[in-house]
């Protein structure tokens, strides 16, 4: 279960409750009997032994977080707890070596990685919706808006690339961290691995080839810069998510309708996207159909019956954007969370008193809010609805309006740049008080009609810079521009995991190996 705010805010497939925390400390602990073990710490079978018994089914939460109140945090509690689950000769391999940010901080790694997978998954099938609505609309214009305001022709094919590049960037970044900077933490009491002896670089080594981490130079347990990345990493995704879910709010509000979500069951992906050609699901059929009389709605049998996508409580006609809207309220909570972890990153010498436990929860929270944000952008985009008609009309009320600067640029060579600017700006202001196409207006200027004509420009040509087409500038260029991005962004990925595949499971590819000196690295 998810709590009563799950199915907004703790949405896909991304695990970062009590379970998974858990069930990551466990595995930290289970990975370190196995390299213990490895490293000849520990005896035969040990390594097996801590596995088998570190499920996290098995143990109490409640328990747990009640024993954490004596230490200030779950692992002394959960060391203890699962060393009276191994036999006798498994004991010594639980716990030894580490210390508890040791385990906390690998878990924080684990469960980063795991999420992360999930949320690069629903990036992809984000940024390729995105990139089928920019090449399907490469050639539909639209009223482009600066500041909520109308302003110049642009395209949705345009708008979408936009959206594409971000979401690309986004993942990139992620996969960055996840490739880079999610390493194993194993320093010991004070960062130096004591209780090891010499053997601590080769355990720390194999720790980290055991969890899939990568290796760091040395202990981390003071130095949060890959906090500070993972949280940026993922920030990134919420933030590039959260600029798609704003535009289709206001792409999608009553009084300008270009966009809707394409509704359906929670979970359930939407319509493809449609073309300009394409009729909506609410057109009228080419051949009207014979008139017919309408029958009675359904009465439901009780007020709470058949909840529906995108309805209120009080107003039956409302279709409200909730995957869009969902997103937002994700994205709105990064920011205070990421001060937080910025704001803990100080911490004291080898140990920090506060600043280290303050990072769990905010990293827990971001973790699944990117997780939620991530599922709902992958049915969004997929489940968008374009509706090139209504685009059309709202760029035809305009009247012109917006090829207004083009056709101060066709007039700056006669008059000169201020002298078209305000001319435009003033004929502008008349057609808006009029209601009157600017073309209509500007023709209309006795000064501006001799003018023109002693420069030989004529009415046509009036009339051609008010033509939106022709004011797209290098729309298509950089659409274009884009999906190539996007489709060698794939191609690169498709080849890394093939190479990736045929190199073999547990291929370690750690930051450096200072820890280990070179008899370490010779050792079996």
């Amino acid at each position: 279960m998810r709590g009563l705010f799950g199915g907004v805010f703790a949405r896909g497939g991304v695990e970062a409750g009590d379970a998974a925390w858990l069930q990551a400390m466990l595995d930290a602990e289970a990975g370190l009997a196995r390299a213990l073990e490895r490293a000849g710490l520990a005896p035969a079978g040990s390594g097996e032994a801590v596995t088998a018994a570190a499920r996290a089914a098995d143990f109490e939460v409640g328990e747990l977080g009640g024993l954490a109140a004596l230490t200030g945090n779950p692992v002394p509690g959960l060391a203890r707890a699962l060393a009276r689950r191994v036999p006798a000769t498994a004991v010594s391999a639980v716990h030894r070596g580490a210390t508890s940010q040791d385990i906390v901080d690998t878990a924080v790694m684990l469960l980063a990685k795991r999420a992360i997978g999930t949320v690069l998954a629903d990036l992809a099938q984000t940024a390729d919706a995105a990139a089928v609505l920019a090449d399907l609309h490469r050639s539909t214009i639209m009223i482009g808006r600066t500041l909520l305001q109308q302003a110049v022709p642009v395209t949705f094919g345009l708008i979408a690339a936009g959206w594409l590049t971000s979401v690309d960037e986004a993942r990139e970044g992620l996969a960055a961290v996840s490739s880079r900077r999610l390493a194993v933490q194993f320093g010991g009491a004070a960062g130096t691995l004591a209780s090891l002896g010499e053997a601590g670089p080769r355990v720390a080594a194999l720790l980290a080839e055991e969890l899939g981490l990568a290796l760091p130079v040395l202990p981390w347990h003071t130095d949060r810069l890959r906090i500070i990345d993972l949280g940026t990493g993922l920030a990134r995704v919420t933030a590039a998510l959260g600029k798609i879910a704003r535009d289709v709010t206001l792409l999608a509000q009553s009084e300008i309708g270009e966009v809707s979500e394409g509704g359906g069951k929670p979970g359930a992906a939407g319509p493809e996207p449609r073309g300009p050609s394409a009729p909506s699901a609410s057109s009228p059929p080419s051949v009207p159909a014979a008139p017919s009389v309408p029958a009675a709605p359904s009465v439901p049998s009780s007020p709470a019956a058949a909840p529906r996508r995108g309805g209120s409580s009080a107003m039956p006609h409302k279709q409200n954007p909730v995957a869009s809207v969902a997103i937002l309220g994700c994205a709105k909570q990064v920011p205070g969370l990421l001060a937080t972890l910025l704001s803990s990153s100080e911490q004291e010498l080898q140990r920090a008193a506060g600043a280290w436990q303050a990072e769990w929860e905010p990293l827990t929270a971001l973790l699944r809010l990117t997780g939620s944000a991530a599922s709902w952008a992958a049915e969004l985009l997929p489940g968008l609805t374009v509706d090139t008609s209504r685009m059309a009309a709202n760029l035809a009320a305009t009247k012109g309006l917006l090829l207004a600067e083009h056709v101060a640029s066709l007039l700056a060579g006669v008059l000169g740049g201020a002298q078209a600017h305000d001319l435009v700006a003033e004929a502008s202001g008349r057609a808006v008080g009029a209601g009157l196409p600017l073309r209509d207006v500007l023709l209309a200027v006795p000064k501006l009609e001799e003018r023109l004509a002693s420069a030989g420009i004529t009415a046509e040509q009036i009339e051609s810079a008010l033509e939106p087409a022709g004011y797209l500038g290098a729309t298509d260029a950089f659409v274009t521009a884009a999906l190539d991005a996007h489709r060698s962004r794939r191609s690169h990925e498709a080849q890394q995991s093939e190479e990736g595949q045929q190199s073999g499971e547990g291929q370690q590819s750690g930051e450096g190996g200072a820890w280990m000196t070179s008899s370490a690295r010779g050792a079996g």
